[in-house]
């Protein structure tokens, strides 16, 4: 029972960021962690949240789109794994319905419990009153989704562990063995997801030369990815320096007239 409430407290630290800005706590690899604290096994947290990052790599909120519920989902998978001493597949197989199926219940709280406080929001915003607005922020936040994913976390891990257990004994050997080889292709998907957010024509050579780097030279990640630092510090001084130079001379033809 304690594990359970305290995962649901975990779960809904992630869903805080209403509270604290993009702090970037709900990512799994965060989760996964936090999980692997609450659980006693935090090496294997740590393991399973990375693997599950490399699942939801692309899952931004962006515009119109919204992704999977990610944060239930690593958490409870991560639980599960770890309660049942399952690998990676198991947590992968946990974790991505159960992120869809919780993103039914937040949206549910989004359209039916939020709404109220943001019209109050609304309300004191027309008399100016700030601290009202702030408070049913808080508390919208608070009610409308962090409350809502730290109660189904709490409940499902404390009811479900029986439940996974006998689910995960009766996926044949097949399914097993065709998870393993799908996690395989987890990372390239995720960077491919990554990709197409931010590839462009001004960044796909550097994607191109790191590849070739690690490639046909061997170089470690590590090393390229502080290659890629160097390139980055060096080009923004240029940029920096080509725009300075640039207001000066328009201060120079300014001066003449």
């Amino acid at each position: 029972m304690l594990q359970a409430i305290l995962l649901g407290l975990v779960a809904m630290l992630g869903n805080a960021e209403f509270l604290f800005g993009t702090s970037l706590l709900s990512r799994p690899i965060v989760m996964g962690a936090l999980t692997g604290v609450v659980m006693g096994d935090i090496p294997t947290g740590v393991m399973l949240g990375a693997t599950l990052e490399l699942a939801f790599m692309g899952a931004f909120s962006i515009g119109a789109s919204i992704p999977p519920e990610m944060i239930s989902g690593t958490v409870l998978g991560t639980a599960f794994a770890i309660a049942n001493g399952s690998g990676p597949e198991a947590a992968l197989t946990l974790a991505l319905p159960i992120a869809s199926l919780v993103l039914v219940f937040k949206n549910i709280g989004m359209v039916f419990i939020l709404p109220p406080f943001v019209h109050k929001a609304d309300k004191y915003a027309e008399e100016g009153n700030t601290k009202g607005v702030a408070v049913m922020h808080y508390l919208g936040g608070f009610f409308g989704v962090n409350l809502i994913i730290g109660v189904i976390v709490a409940i499902s891990y404390y009811l479900g562990a029986p439940a996974v257990e006998a689910f995960l004994a009766l996926i044949p050997e097949w399914i097993q063995r065709g998870l393993e080889i799908a996690m395989g292709l987890l990372p390239a998907i995720g960077f491919g997801l990554l990709m197409q957010m931010i590839m462009n024509k001004e960044v796909a050579c550097f994607f191109f030369l790191g590849y070739m780097l690690s490639v046909y030279l061997n170089i470690p990640v590590t090393g390229i990815a502080i290659f890629g630092i160097i390139i980055a510090i060096v080009l923004t001084q240029l940029r920096s320096n080509k725009a300075a130079a640039a207001a000066n001379m328009e201060v120079i033809e300014d001066d003449d007239f």
